[in-house]
């Protein structure tokens, strides 16, 4: 095996183009059966404005929307979840839940916004969230 150092494999890595750098990533993913994950999201961010963006902005969502599709047979139970949920008063919950598909709670958390759903599906509700 030949002197190479880590510097000299640095050098070689930063004169690389973004797509050899992502080949790179992923031959070295299938040999040793990991992933980059940190690295790839890097080197997303590196690339030029407009070229993937878009997927890589939409990996990193936060923000969820719960959207009640459809209130179900039980829909005195789906209103009393909402109400609990939103806070609001009966004629408001009553009119979310018959005016479905509605967003009961927006620009939420994933780990709250999946506990609604078990909750409004509990009740009898179907769910989305976005």
């Amino acid at each position: 095996m030949a002197d190479i150092t880590k510097d000299d494999v640095i050098e070689f890595i930063s004169n690389m183009s973004v797509l050899e750098l992502s080949q790179l990533i992923k031959e070295l993913e299938d040999k040793f059966g990991v992933s980059a994950a940190a690295p790839v999201a890097f080197a997303a961010g590196a690339m030029p404005v407009g070229a993937d963006a878009g997927a890589a902005a939409e990996e990193e969502k936060t923000e969820f929307d719960v959207i009640l599709e459809v209130a179900g047979d039980k829909k005195i139970n789906v209103i009393k979840e909402v109400r609990a949920i939103t806070g609001l008063g009966l004629k408001e919950a009553k009119a979310l839940v018959e005016e479905a598909p509605k967003a009961v709670k927006e620009g939420i958390a994933k780990e709250e916004a999946q506990k609604i759903k078990e909750q409004l599906e509990g009740a009898g509700a179907q769910v989305s969230v976005k």
